[in-house]
């Protein structure tokens, strides 16, 4: 078992399989240190992950997890992918005192974000800044950030590009792809990769929209459709074997390989 495991390594990119084996290098000494802030009468509370086994600085990639928010099955995530290649802010969008423990409650913890799309720009805005300022005490490159997001993250990443951020690039997954306001897209700077399932009930209609809307931005932009794939497809935990919800193992494979590839190409100025 252990040698087809490596065998596939061989042909995928290195942070897949870190993900899909639970494994780390030797030497990792991951950190996953609270960080917090005031806004807007509200307190959040965050977690910056990086491995401190090195001090090299390196980029940060400002993270916005699926709508349970801030959990333990969120670290491991922003864990496997930061590695000592990124400073990672696993960033809390709901405020310190909700913490989704079921969909119900983390239906009802987005639903006035994603009803007031101008506050979730604040706040992912503001969140940013946060990040920016850990420089002083991480071994982040402020100079090299982007920003990734799953499902409800990814419409937080979005309307983050959206609000013109200075960030070299967003990446969603599975994200929600509508807005409040298409012409935005005009004032996007970030290069923007969008990878939704083809089967994906929630967010297919608005495939056609938000390619349309993304035509205006100035900057580079892709949108890749995963044939078969539906919603959740790199969630780990969602364990179904039918359904709108549901982790898939190759569509996962692919999106963090794209992932990876547009994240070096933004990081140099360069069209992906």
């Amino acid at each position: 078992m252990l040698s087809s495991f490596l065998s596939r390594c061989a042909l995928i990119p290195v942070l897949y399989c870190a993900l899909a084996g639970g494994g780390q290098t030797a030497q990792a000494r991951m950190v996953a240190r609270p960080v917090s802030w005031d806004f807007e009468h509200t307190r959040f509370d965050s977690v910056l992950v990086y491995d401190d086994a090195v001090a090299t600085k390196r980029p940060g990639l400002l993270m916005v997890p699926a709508w349970f928010g801030v959990n333990e099955t969120a670290i491991h995530k922003a864990e496997q992918i930061a590695r000592q290649r990124y400073v990672i802010l696993l960033t809390d969008m709901y405020g310190a005192g909700i913490r989704p423990r079921d969909t119900a409650q983390a239906r009802a913890a987005v639903s006035p974000l994603l009803a007031d799309r101008a506050l979730m720009r604040r706040r992912v805005d503001f969140a940013l800044q946060q990040f920016r300022a850990q420089a002083k005490t991480a071994p982040l490159d402020a100079s090299r950030l982007a920003a990734i997001g799953f499902c409800f993250g990814g419409a937080a990443v979005l309307d983050l590009a959206r609000s013109g951020a200075d960030i070299a690039a967003a990446v969603s997954f599975h994200g929600n792809l509508g807005t409040d306001n298409p012409a935005l897209a005009k004032d996007i700077h970030a290069h923007v990769l969008a990878m939704n399932g083809a089967d994906d009930a929630a967010t297919a209609p608005d495939f056609g929209p938000f390619m349309q809307e993304m035509r205006q931005s100035p900057a580079p932009w892709q949108f890749l459709v995963i044939g078969h794939a539906v919603h959740c497809f790199t969630e780990t935990e969602a364990t179904a074997t039918t359904g709108q919800c549901r982790y898939d193992p190759q569509a996962a494979a692919q999106s963090y390989a794209l992932m990876d590839q547009w994240l070096v190409r933004s990081f140099e100025g360069s069209s992906p």
